[in-house]
């Protein structure tokens, strides 16, 4: 049996960080006057006093290590447990959200998605973003923000040994064996949080330069480097300066590339950045992308292509990086651009981003394994060696990554059909599908209020994307192998 204290003990360290995070948004609402800010003086009390109980009760398991089970059952209850006690302010306070909705936005924050059960409600008055109070839209972006900084981490401590797929590639020296991974990753993190912030400063600055107020700079920061794509209005991007949009997509493709690269840049290796492969694979297909919708454009004479380009651009970088802002109804460009977004959305970011879907790296290593099938086909006798980068790939990485995309298929139909019968059409059902798995933030159908906001969906198809955002965001493999009764033997 799996010894459970030293995950207690760490989740209730996390739920201790949690609370006191939750002063900030506290902080807000009481200078600015607003009442709110009792309801995260509960939270945060809820939250600080559950997670320091967990922890005393079993502080008696701290020193023992993780082994990797035990990192497979912490990494999936952070990212079920933490959004939990993460949407008691939604509850508490306003918008007043029920379990279920407020559960939701919680879990739509920390994986990224993006995805808002807050809209305006006419019939019941209910605000949308542009009303909520200043605490709650923060405690938004902070859900995301720490959210995409933390599968960053707990990847690169964590996949190389469960041999998920990828992160075996990105590994430093001391990165073989579980003994060697821990002290090495530390010092990465460490890295990675100073580059983190960094990026986020620097992205809230140019915001506020372009006429954002302080806030709102913060704010889409926090969701833009994070690529969750919460924003504070309800026209997301429309809301803005074109400008801003600009902004906005250096630094989603900022955020979309390897953060160890960007270690490596700190320590005045700038070459791996510009050689890395999947970097310049990314950056290929986000410009063949906007080319394409472009050129279209222009070929059917419907838009002009020059009063269209930043949208375009803005809206394919925006889906390709799972972010999910918007700037326009891009159902209206036609089937081909929809179908091209749909497309890209299915793609990702790089490895070690924080972009989540399928990656750039699995396409690379499939593509690879299929032209070393084809080159076999024509020379039999011939000894392939399939490579990437100039190095062999194990026959273990291409299992793995042959195995996610089997899951991820298979997984991503099966949603489509659940949603379906849980009560969404045909659209809902196949986008709602692609935006949690993918972690990508949109939802087009019906159903879909006037803003993106999918608070009309029904109770169960909430509960299916929830679960869809959980596996995304945790790329399957690591949350299916709890379901094997194998794992909880000795």
């Amino acid at each position: 049996m799996i010894d459970l204290r030293p995950i207690v003990y760490i989740l209730g360290l996390l739920l201790v960080v949690l609370g006191g995070l939750m002063l900030l948004p506290l902080g807000l609402d009481r200078i600015t006057g607003h009442g709110n800010w009792l309801a995260f003086l509960s939270a945060a009390t809820v939250t600080t006093v559950t997670g320091a109980v967990m922890a005393l009760t079993c502080s008696n398991a701290t020193g023992t290590g993780l082994t990797v089970k035990q990192a497979f059952v912490l990494t999936t209850a952070v990212w079920t447990i933490l959004p939990a006690f993460g949407a008691l302010p939604f509850m508490l306070g306003e918008p007043g959200l029920s379990a279920t909705d407020a559960y939701f936005e919680a879990v739509s924050g920390m994986t990224t998605t993006g995805t808002t059960i807050i809209g305006p409600d006419a019939e019941t008055g209910a605000p949308g973003l542009d009303l909520l109070p200043m605490g709650t839209n923060l405690w938004r972006g902070m859900l995301q923000w720490l959210g995409g900084l933390g599968i960053v981490i707990v990847a690169l401590i964590f996949l190389p040994v469960m041999k998920v797929g990828g992160m075996q590639f990105f590994r430093s020296e001391g990165f073989d064996t579980l003994g060697k991974i821990l002290p090495r990753a530390f010092e990465i993190s460490v890295g990675l949080i100073q580059i983190y912030a960094l990026i986020t400063v620097a992205c809230a600055l140019a915001f506020r330069a372009l006429g954002m107020s302080g806030f709102e700079a913060v704010m889409h920061a926090l969701t833009c480097v994070s690529t969750g794509g919460f924003s504070t209005r309800d026209l997301s991007f429309a809301a803005f300066p074109e400008a801003s949009k600009l902004v906005a997509v250096l630094f989603m493709l900022m955020a979309s590339l390897p953060f160890i690269r960007y270690v490596q840049v700190m320590r005045g290796d700038v070459a791996p950045l510009f050689r890395d492969i999947q970097v310049r694979a990314f950056l290929r297909w986000n410009a063949v992308a906007v080319g394409l919708i472009l050129f279209i454009a222009w070929w059917q004479h419907e838009i002009a292509p020059e009063r269209i380009a930043t949208d375009v651009l803005f809206n394919v970088v925006t889906v390709f990086t799972g972010t999910g802002y918007a700037s326009v109804d891009v159902t209206l460009w036609g089937a081909f651009a929809f179908t091209v977004l749909l497309t890209v959305g299915l793609i990702g970011g790089c490895t070690s981003s924080t972009v989540c879907s399928v990656k750039v790296f699995r396409y690379l290593i499939l593509f690879e394994a299929v032209k070393v099938q084809l080159r076999r086909l024509r020379h039999p006798s011939a000894a392939v060696q399939m490579r990437y980068g100039g190095h062999p790939v194990s026959d273990d990485v291409l299992d793995s990554v042959i195995m996610f995309f089997t899951l991820f298929v298979l997984t991503f139909g099966l949603l489509v059909v659940a949603l379906s019968l849980s009560g969404l059409s045909d659209s809902a059902a196949l986008t709602g599908a692609w935006t949690s798995l993918a972690n990508i933030g949109p939802v087009w159908g019906p159903e879909v209020g006037r803003t993106g906001a999918v608070d009309g969906f029904p109770t169960a198809s909430k509960w299916l994307l929830i679960a869809g955002m959980i596996l995304g965001r945790l790329e399957l493999l690591s949350v299916y192998v709890l379901f094997m009764a194998r794992f909880w033997r000795d």
